[in-house]
């Protein structure tokens, strides 16, 4: 067979190899490694305090890191923040998983800013995998109203095993967000439990929110949780639900009378409401400034910001102490050897305990 560009008639004309491969790299990019400008404490304090948003997530980045030059540079940033911070309401919202917590929240955050105004920061902390160490931190797909609003920041973090370390940078990151001008603040707990009290820990106005038509409605009045609560909201009141709601609303009521009175003197309220809907959003807000001024008239809003302030002394003294003690090198060598003795049997768990602190102690 005679290829066509073979044939006679073609004699004069030539065919070309045709042109190899060109690479996809352009050969005119200078071959350089771009870097960020490395903010100073300075440059990142200016910018906070004129609510930039770029250099406020960076400086919560260098809170949340492990690197200890990043820690001693976030506590600068931190202590020239403090003369501006305190001038917001801290909320703090936790419940069950699948109480509508992430969902509240853009609507609240929603309510507020369009009838109030002013600037929203949300804190939610994600749970960590216990095997990857991973965390989603896919909080911001479920608020989609509240994350394209320009006047609002939110900022998932993960717990990575360490509730104690979360609550204290979210309680440091509270600071930044005030310097920044967010005068509301949110911090969404990871779920009932022991979380709870590090939220209360750090906020002005705990709200609990709970569901109805789940079983038995006592199963949610637990003293602990009920007893540091300033405010419960049943969520999912709408449709065939609203007669339950009104029914476990009457159950929290009668429940909270058997508590002892709040030493803030405010009695909590039970409200519902339908976060899908949008009904009852109103009178959640309308609760929670209520409680505000009646806690700034008696003076129990400052007595609990700095029962707070004292309280985070000291989980802070207790931080590093533990810190310290683990990271020895000395107290690190002989700890195998402790644990040896104590499975074999010849000292007990607390004698090995008291031996290594008076060693760390002593040294």
């Amino acid at each position: 067979m005679i290829h066509p560009e073979n044939s006679e008639e073609y004699k004069g004309l030539t065919v070309n190899s045709g042109v190899s491969q060109q690479s996809i790299v352009n050969p005119y990019l200078k071959r350089m490694r771009f870097r960020r400008r490395e903010l100073s404490v300075a440059d990142m304090v200016e910018g906070i305090v004129k609510g930039d948003v770029t250099i406020l997530s960076q400086a919560v980045t260098l809170i949340e890191s492990v690197n200890p030059d990043h820690q001693a540079k976030a506590q600068e940033v931190i202590e020239k923040c403090l003369p501006y911070s305190g001038n917001s309401i801290r909320i703090g919202i936790s419940g069950v998983p699948g109480a509508g917590k992430s969902t509240s929240i853009d609507v609240f955050g929603t309510h507020v800013l369009e009838e109030h105004g002013g600037k929203l920061a949300v804190l939610a902390i994600d749970p960590s995998s216990e095997r990857s160490k991973g965390s989603i931190l896919g909080d911001k797909t479920r608020m989609e109203k509240l994350s394209q609003h320009p006047k609002s920041f939110i900022r998932p973090s993960p717990s990575a095993g360490s509730l104690g370390g979360v609550a204290r940078k979210t309680r440091e990151t509270i600071i930044l967000c005030e310097a920044a001008g967010y005068d509301k603040i949110f911090v969404e707990t990871v779920g009932v439990g022991q979380s709870e009290t590090a939220c209360h820990s750090m906020v002005d106005f705990f709200l609990l929110i709970q569901v109805a038509g789940t079983g038995d409605e006592l199963q949610g009045i637990k003293r602990g949780i009920m007893e540091i609560s300033d405010g419960i909201v049943i969520n999912k009141c709408d449709g065939e639900n609203v007669e339950r709601c009104q029914m476990a609303a009457t159950n929290f009521r009668n429940a909270l009378h058997f508590f002892p009175k709040p030493e803030s003197g405010w009695l909590p309220k039970v409200l519902c409401y339908s976060g899908f809907y949008g009904t009852g959003v109103k009178e959640v807000w309308d609760m929670i400034y209520e409680y505000v001024d009646f806690v700034k008239h008696n003076g129990y809003f400052q007595y609990r910001r700095n029962e707070q302030s004292k309280y985070w002394m000291y989980e802070t003294i207790n931080e590093q102490l533990r810190n310290s003690f683990y990271h020895n090198a000395d107290i690190k060598a002989m700890l195998k050897n402790a644990e040896q003795s104590v499975l074999a049997g010849e000292k007990t768990s607390f004698a090995a305990a008291g031996e290594l602190l008076d060693f760390y102690f002593k040294k």
